[in-house]
């Protein structure tokens, strides 16, 4: 008790370990003891009071805090005339206007009904003690709180989770970080952390990363002399209007060397401005990397009476869960609701300061500047190594879609100008041949001409001509100088990024295990160990209490996975599902599709009984049209769904690290997703009208519905129109709608809830949100892999059937145009900041591209020899025609048919309504006629086209991968200038230790020298009256003064 009646003492805060935490706190269980007495424990860091003002009551002081008051060292008030939130740029500083915050951690608390809570804030200071100023509840003005009538409302789940955020934050700040808490914000029930890491933190963590920072030394880089400085002169006056606004996009003639930061080598790399040595992604992954590796399991729960006790077990369960990992646990767990970086400032306004976000919004994410190239230096300085690679990827992408667009337009328009030239096509159209072709269905479809089909045979001469075949060899080789260009794109930015010597690094973090990987060893060790204690083989525990000692073990976690793994045993029941799911899901799609061919066969026969001329004239339109957007309907479904299954499949596998995670993921998501864009064409291309049959012989589905034929001028028209539909609607809709509207929505729904959660007031709708509640309100970033997929399917479009639409590159440069800024757009004002990842290349991603390419070459095979023309017009040509010309080709593809032959009920119904009596029809097909003695058997001219068929798939496959394979071997991985440039760096990097080196060994030699001259000068004193012990002083002194 003071003089005033106040009892001051100091309350032991048991959640946190370290206890040197000082601060205003108020525990409920000091209110249960005592209800009357107001228990506070003061901080020796504030001056005392005026005697006046020391009845003051603590509810004046909250008061006082809503109105924003920063307190300081010496007084309790400031003035009210300062805003605090300006201080701090609106959350991007701490409160004191300095530190600036490197990281937010978010989590929901529950207020009592029955008290109000303090605004709680943590702070620590680099050479202050630590202090906590907790959120307890308070007594109202003066009246007592009845605790027991309040016992039932007290949430021991939401207690479990408070002491783990406890305990995790003062682990954090036995790291070094430094942290302060808001929980005074616009959103209801949300408090947010806020982090900094001071310059040692940065510093010592930089050294165990092994990051790369930049020295003092700088050096000249390699520049072209004569011609080629010239020509390089040229491009860049010509690009210049394209290039961005950017200062790290500029030529740089001169680079600093890099050398891994270390603390002993600190008079190496220039420290003049310690607050931009390390920038905001740097700081962010530095100190992600200490959330990661910062543990909770020492947590101590103090549970009270009742059901406290009964809920032990299971929140002792929980515990577990935490394992070795936490952030990633907790996040998990619920115990924080988010975490992320900051981004670093507003993008848009009047008054908004300039930062690197605006900047990236108007030079990059920015639709008006399609046309410029991307700020890929800047774009990984903001977003990390990961990000910028995927972006500079995608610009080196379209940017080679270029000249296939040109080319492709080159053979679209090859086929426009000819069109009128082709023989085969003019043939079909000549109504004087009056060839009388097969009725296309049982009873109801009638004989037709084959001139009514002029308009298909003309317009697949548009995509089925010479000229698609050189596009298909030009499209495989451009493939192989595409993935050739990116390596060496790769290999520069690897360059100037400083991640040269990456490898060491990717290989300690691979084996890094993920939280998901811990628990279930730990779950796997707490199992064998139970069965070993009912087997009685239980080990010898040195501690009386087996319990106690068991507890601790399972807490620490290391001791019990330490000697235990996840064997092939253990995940078996996982890759059993996995199999099981994926074979399920491909039949799936196969019967999907098998299911839009049964609505095309029952369409075609519904339209051809129509009573409208107009629906049976375009029946075969109609029906294929109808078909795709089914098709493209049902893929952009199934899309969404197997990703999901795909995550849930890699998720109950279990992978031990985050890399082999994410490569079983996308393993998974492609194998479905290429199996669901692309059945339907494969359908299309190499099955439809094989196993037709012939007249009088008809296959059938179910023993009713009769397969459906290719039009006479072949199956390529109508792969080319399943192609684009397919194509352009999955770039159209889930690309591009998608990613528009679904995060807007999102972010509505988000904002309507917390809208609805707590009514907004005036003076709050006025306050300006602090920058980590703008942020906690965007969506959280998922990753790179549906932005990779999406594009790895667009490139498989464009590979893969490239014979049948040549226009497929032009439609992929111009969405990705579009996605570039959308992309860009979305990670600069839609997501929260990603966290930097370092990386020096794209990952699986690349294997996967060497195989779409590689398969992309067998398949266009496929399709120039089996669903083109183009090999039986060449047999034609050079084995059968007279002339030497495509004159007669038609006649020669159709073979004949008696219509006596029909089987019973499947001749036409209306066999007059051409006008005239039917005897012979044709049909497309290599077949004997009726009058010979093997009437309808297999010809042998069919035989001399599959060979030549089979030969054109055998040379074309192993000529093309031939020349991709010298494109490889001609273009170097590593440009030359590149390797020039790393070993410069190494033998100046060498250098600069060699000198060094030199001038410590010089120094040292100067002290000896200085040290020999001084000892000298002892020994050879003029005083020669001078004491033995005299003597010995003054040479000491000599050795002192060195």
């Amino acid at each position: 008790m003071d003089k005033d009646g106040i009892d001051l003492h100091r309350i032991p805060c048991e959640s946190y370990t370290d206890g040197s935490f000082h601060g205003v706190e108020f525990l409920p269980e000091d209110f249960r003891d005592a209800p009357n007495e107001a228990t506070m424990r003061l901080d020796e860091k504030y001056s005392s009071l005026p005697v006046e003002e020391k009845g003051i009551h603590i509810i004046n002081i909250r008061a006082i805090e809503d109105i924003g008051y920063v307190r300081t060292e010496s007084t309790l008030l400031n003035s009210f005339s300062q805003d605090p939130d300006a201080n701090c740029k609106y959350g991007l500083y701490f409160r004191d206007g300095k530190r600036k915050v490197d990281y937010i951690l978010v989590y929901h608390y529950k207020k009592s009904s029955f008290s109000r809570t303090l605004t709680r804030r943590i702070h620590f200071n680099d050479s202050g003690p630590r202090s906590i100023k907790q959120d307890q509840p308070l007594p109202g003005k003066g009246g007592q709180v009845n605790m027991e009538e309040n016992e039932h409302h007290i949430d021991y789940h939401e207690d479990d989770k408070r002491f783990r955020r406890e305990e995790y934050e003062s682990n954090l700040m036995q790291t070094g970080l430094e942290l302060e808490r808001d929980e005074d914000t616009k959103i209801h029930g949300l408090g947010f952390v806020k982090i900094h890491a001071p310059w040692n933190v940065l510093c010592r963590e930089a050294e165990f990363m092994k990051l790369k920072m930049p020295t003092k030394k700088i050096y000249q880089i390699h520049q072209p002399h004569g011609l080629l400085k010239k020509i390089n002169s040229v491009i860049q006056k010509i690009t210049e209007p394209i290039q961005p606004k950017v200062a790290e996009h500029k030529h740089q003639t001169v680079k600093r060397l890099s050398y891994p930061f270390s603390r002993e080598k600190q008079h190496l790399f220039d420290l003049s401005d310690r607050d931009s040595f390390f920038d905001s992604k740097t700081r962010s992954t530095i100190v992600y990397e200490i959330l990661k590796r910062t543990t909770c399991t020492k947590a101590k729960y103090s549970m009270g009476k009742g059901e406290g006790r009964k809920t032990e077990t299971t929140l002792l369960n929980k515990r577990r869960k935490c394992g070795k990992h936490g952030i990633t646990s907790l996040l998990a767990n619920g115990v924080y609701s988010a975490a992320y970086p900051l981004h670093d400032g507003d993008y848009e306004g009047e008054h908004v300061e300039h930062n690197d976000r605006k900047l990236l919004c108007e030079e990059w994410a920015s639709y008006g500047v399609f046309y410029k190239y991307q700020p890929i230096d800047l774009v990984r300085k903001y977003f990390g190594e990961k990000i910028g690679l995927y972006f500079a990827w995608l610009g080196v992408y379209t940017q080679m879609l270029i000249p296939a667009s040109i080319v492709g337009i080159i053979v679209f328009l090859y086929g426009c100008a000819t069109v009128d030239e082709n023989i085969p096509s003019m043939e079909m159209c000549d109504q004087r041949n009056n060839i009388t072709m097969c009725p296309l269905c049982d009873r109801t479809c009638s004989y037709w001409k084959l001139s009514s089909a002029c308009a298909t045979a003309r317009a697949s001469h548009l995509f089925d001509n010479p000229a698609t075949v050189f596009f298909s060899v030009f499209m495989a080789l451009w493939a192989a100088t595409f993935m050739e260009h990116w390596k060496r794109k790769q290999m520069r930015l690897n360059y100037r990024w400083d991640l040269t010597g990456f490898e060491e690094e990717e290989e300690a973090v691979k084996d890094h295990p993920r939280a998901e990987y811990e628990a279930k060893v730990l779950e796997k060790s707490l199992r064998k160990e139970f069965r070993n204690k009912e087997k009685g083989q239980q080990l010898p525990e040195e501690a009386a209490n087996k319990w106690r000692q068991r507890v601790k073990r399972v807490m620490a976690g290391v001791k019990l996975t330490e000697k235990e793994k996840l064997t092939w045993k253990d995940r078996f029941p996982a890759y059993f599902t996995n199999f099981v799911s994926i074979i399920f899901m491909i039949g799936l799609t196969f019967a999907i599709v098998f299911g839009v061919i049964i609505y095309r066969i029952s369409t075609a026969a519904a339209l051809a009984i129509s009573s409208s001329p107009a629906g049976r004239s375009n029946i075969r339109v109609t029906v294929t049209a109808t078909a795709v957007i089914i098709n493209l309907v049902v893929i952009i479904i199934l899309d969404e769904v197997y990703g999901c299954i795909a995550r849930w499949l890699t998720q109950i596998e279990v992978p031990k690290t985050d890399k082999s995670f994410e490569e079983r993921l996308i393993f998974k998501a492609f194998l479905l997703k290429f199996v669901n864009a692309y059945t339907p064409i494969f359908y299309v291309a190499f099955f439809k009208g094989r196993f037709v049959g012939r007249p009088g012989n008809y296959v059938y589905i179910f023993h009713s519905f009769r397969m459906e034929e290719c039009a006479p001028g072949g199956c390529l028209m109508e792969l080319c129109i399943q192609l684009s539909i397919i194509m352009l609607g999955k770039q159209l809709i889930q690309n591009n709608l998608f990613e528009i509207g679904i995060p807007k929505m999102k972010k509505l729904i988000r904002y309507l809830k917390l809208k609805r959660r707590r009514p907004v007031d005036h003076e709050e709708h006025l306050k300006k949100k602090q920058r980590y509640e703008v942020d906690y309100n965007l969506e959280p970033f998922a990753g790179l892999t549906p932005e990779y997929m999406e594009m790895i399917i667009q490139f498989g479009f464009v590979t893969l059937f490239v014979a049948s639409f040549p226009l497929a590159p032009l439609f992929a440069l111009l969405n990705n145009i579009i996605e570039i800024r959308l992309d860009a757009k979305k990670f600069v004002t839609e997501l929260r900041r990603p966290v930097a990842v370092r990386a020096k290349d794209i990952g699986i991603w690349y294997n996967i591209l060497r195989a779409v390419g590689k398969l992309a070459v067998i398949i266009n095979a496929f399709v120039i020899s089996f669903t083109s023309d183009f090999i039986p017009r060449l047999v034609y040509l050079y084995m059968y025609s007279e002339s030497g010309t495509m004159h007669g080709f038609v006649n020669h593809t159709l073979s004949y048919f008696n219509v006596s032959d029909f089987q019973e009920g499947t001749a036409p119904n209306d066999a007059m309504e051409l006008g005239y009596p039917v005897q012979i029809c044709r049909y497309k097909d290599y077949r004997e006629p009726p009058w010979s003695e093997t009437k309808y058997d297999i010809a042998k001219d069919f035989w001399a086209v599959l060979a030549a068929r089979l030969a054109f798939v055998i040379v074309f496959q192993n000529l093309v991968m031939f020349m991709s394979d010298i494109v490889d071997w001609i273009i170097p991985d590593i440009p030359k200038d590149i390797s020039q440039q790393i070993h410069k760096e190494k033998v100046l990097m060498v250098e600069v230790f060699m000198k060094e080196e030199q001038g410590k060994l010089q120094l040292l030699e100067t002290w000896r020298d200085k040290d020999k001259k001084k000892g000298e000068n002892c020994n050879h004193s003029p005083r020669s009256s001078v004491s033995h012990r005299g003597s010995v002083s003054s040479c000491h002194s000599c050795h002192v003064e060195v």
